[in-house]
């Protein structure tokens, strides 16, 4: 048995983001109302009882600043204002109206690792090597042969330098090359990207979720990267294997020390304003939860953070034991953020099933899996409706990344696609025009209004769970403590005060029985939804894909 250590529990308002169900909207696929076939801002407000109505806590929103959208607004080129497509920045104080008076937190997303090429700071960086922001960004001189100041690799594919003709240096990009990384090195580059932050702050949002956070800082030196050397924790590397990112050992170009004491910054700018939280985004291999412990431990820094180590194709017992174990056994007092899907990876429902007809039976077991957990979560729209990955076309596609590496790896269009409201609409409910990226007609039969209807949906079985979780103390900031199975069945124990509950669930394609943990008898059995395991003779019965809750005596 392996227990979590003790923490403290969600005792006050300022604790909300402990425990929390976020729901992360991804603006541009959500709900257009101007018909341009892209989402914006009030399709967001018009659309937030139904967030309300899935009984989660906060919304997470993709970025949504100015930007020439090189990389989906991933690149910003004005972090205080809305980009037109979306709407203005009355329409975001709007929302954030709507989303108060339905009881919904807002955390925004903060890009700050990089900018866009197009940002003003970046223009006047490049214009010189004297201006008053010519050390802003990461400029290098050629090696004498003329190339890249190192073997540094972009997460896009290519060297991670670009060459700039009116400087003659090199700048450093971790991924487009229209994206130039800030020098954080430089106090008054730290002291712009929190000025940016407060801007927010003032206007009342209640948190960050802060991309790539450990991408702020480069090696001074600017050392080569050393090859990478596989190992047995390389699921949690954070790039496709078609990469040839993967093949380094990311020692210098991310996660340096000085990013610690950037990071105690931006948590006291946090704490000048009440009940606020922020989740870090680690890509860091296999090195991830090592990063997570040093940024979230102290209470000075990350209030939590996530990492890539759920998102890939495993969903054995093995697999999930390992991430959560391995979290609790090195994070000793921080928090972290779990969940299956985004806007980065496959649609879980495709990476999981082995076969199409299982997708609905998956799509329950995950989430019931996910909200067993200990830990906040992390759910993507478009999960709760049980979608899968969008196969598309390559013409179709608008992701940078798929279109660099296609076909070996299809980029993150298929997990992008819009939203879909209405089974009978053009475009399911989600524009009058021409969406962005093709409505799936697979996805159209899944719609929000079809399973409105139907109490035995997905989506009715993700309102039921995630009420379950909320009703249950234990699942919100409870001790987890995991108990010996085979290798099909996980089963742990989640406990507070002297509430224990036992979840087993059966990841097994096939029924099957195991025996009672010893020293612990079964006061009920308790209605977790859509479980329909049993205990009898002494014997937990799982169907397959299934599970139990029972109350421990």
């Amino acid at each position: 048995m392996t227990k979590s250590p003790a923490k403290p529990t969600r005792s006050n308002a300022a604790d909300w983001w402990r425990g929390a169900v976020i729901y992360q909207v991804y603006p541009r696929s959500f709900q257009d109302t101007d018909g341009d076939g892209i989402g914006d801002i009030k399709g967001i407000i018009e659309r937030l009882p139904y967030i309300a109505s899935l009984g989660v806590d906060a919304i997470w929103l993709s970025p949504f600043f100015t930007s020439p959208q090189a990389d989906m607004g991933y690149d910003v080129s004005d972090y205080c204002d809305v980009d037109p497509m979306f709407g203005t920045l009355a329409d975001f104080d709007a929302m954030m109206k709507e989303a108060k008076r339905l009881g919904l937190k807002v955390i925004i997303d903060q890009v700050i690792s990089h900018t866009s090429d197009q940002h003003p700071w970046f223009k006047e960086s490049r214009a010189s090597r004297d201006n008053s922001k010519a050390d802003w960004y990461v400029w290098a001189a050629a090696k004498p042969d003329g190339t890249a100041p190192n073997n540094w690799l972009s997460v896009f594919g290519g060297p991670a330098w670009e060459w700039d003709g009116v400087r003659k240096q090199y700048y450093m990009h971790n991924f487009l090359a229209s994206q130039p990384d800030l020098n954080f090195h430089n106090k008054a580059v730290q002291d712009a990207v929190l000025d940016t932050v407060k801007f927010w702050l003032d206007r009342g949002v209640d948190g960050f979720r802060l991309d790539t956070v450990n991408y702020y800082f480069h090696d001074k030196e600017l050392r080569d990267n050393p090859p990478h050397v596989p190992d047995s924790e390389d699921a949690g590397l954070d790039a496709p294997d078609v990469n040839p990112y993967g093949m380094q050992s990311h020692l210098h170009d991310k996660t340096q020390p000085e990013n610690v004491e950037f990071l105690k910054r931006f948590r006291a700018l946090l704490d000048e304003y009440p009940d606020r939280t922020t989740v870090g985004e680690v890509g860091d291999g296999a090195r991830s939860l090592k990063t997570v412990a040093a940024y979230t431990s102290g209470g000075d820094k990350l209030h939590m953070c996530y990492t890539f180590d759920l998102l890939g194709p495993d969903f054995t017992p093995s697999h999930i034991r390992h991430c959560v174990e391995s979290f609790q056994k090195q994070v000793k007092d921080g928090w972290v953020c779990w969940a299956f899907s985004n806007h980065d990876v496959t649609r879980h429902v495709s990476r999981f099933v082995q076969q199409p007809q299982e997708r609905e039976a998956v799509a329950r077991l995950a989430i019931s899996v996910l909200s067993a957990l200990r830990g906040s979560i992390c759910l993507y729209q478009g999960e709760e409706l049980g979608l899968p990955e969008a196969e598309l076309a390559f013409e179709d596609l608008r992701d940078p990344y798929g279109i660099r590496f296609w076909p070996a790896f299809k980029g993150r269009d298929g997990c992008r696609t819009p939203m879909v409201w209405e089974k009978g609409k053009s475009q399911a409910g989600f524009s009058t025009g021409k969406p962005w990226l093709p409505v799936p007609a697979e996805h159209q039969a899944l719609s929000v209004d079809a399973q409105d209807k139907d109490g035995g949906s997905v989506l009715a079985h993700y309102r039921s769970t995630l009420a379950f979780r909320k009703s249950h103390p234990a699942l919100i900031d409870g001790d987890m403590e995991f108990l010996a199975t085979n290798e099909d069945v996980l089963a742990f124990i989640r406990s507070k005060g002297d509430d224990r509950l036992l979840f087993v669930f059966n990841l097994r394609r096939g029924p099957q029985e195991i025996g009672l943990p010893k020293g612990h008898g079964v006061r009920e059995v308790f209605p977790m939804p859509g479980l329909t395991g049993s205990v009898m003779d002494g014997e937990i019965r799982l169907g397959p894909l299934d599970g139990i809750c029972a109350r421990l005596s």
